[in-house]
């Protein structure tokens, strides 16, 4: 028995995650640079700054985090939070499908136990 037409995507884009992951460290990409892969926030403000060494942000951030690694463990938090909101979303949403499909074909499905007998 094969996996499910689901089963193959999922499986699927994990090796593209993965692959999108290793690939840029496994091809040296990046290398030469001081730090090789940081935000493209910081890739536009060092090229301002190398175009324009006088420009004067419009703003200043509200909170700067006291160090790299610092700012890296936020970042992530921000991410699993959004990661974890998304996931209940979808769980909220398939739950009710699967109720509104199994209260649309009313009773003898074979999950109740009523036809069973």
């Amino acid at each position: 028995m094969g996996m499910s037409r689901n089963a193959k995507i999922n499986t699927l884009l994990l090796l593209v995650v993965a692959a999108l992951a290793v690939l840029p460290l496994a091809l040296g990409l990046g290398e030469g640079k001081e730090e090789p892969f940081t935000g493209a926030d910081a890739q536009a403000e060092a090229a301002i700054t190398e175009l324009r060494p006088d420009y004067e942000p419009w703003f200043t951030p509200l909170y700067e985090p006291p160090s790299g690694e610092i700012e890296s463990a936020l970042f992530a938090l921000q991410a699993a939070l959004g990661a974890g909101v998304l996931a209940y979303y979808f769980g909220v949403r398939r739950g009710r499908r699967q109720g509104a499909a199994a209260a649309a074909a009313g009773p003898g499905t074979p999950g109740d136990a009523r036809a069973e007998d």
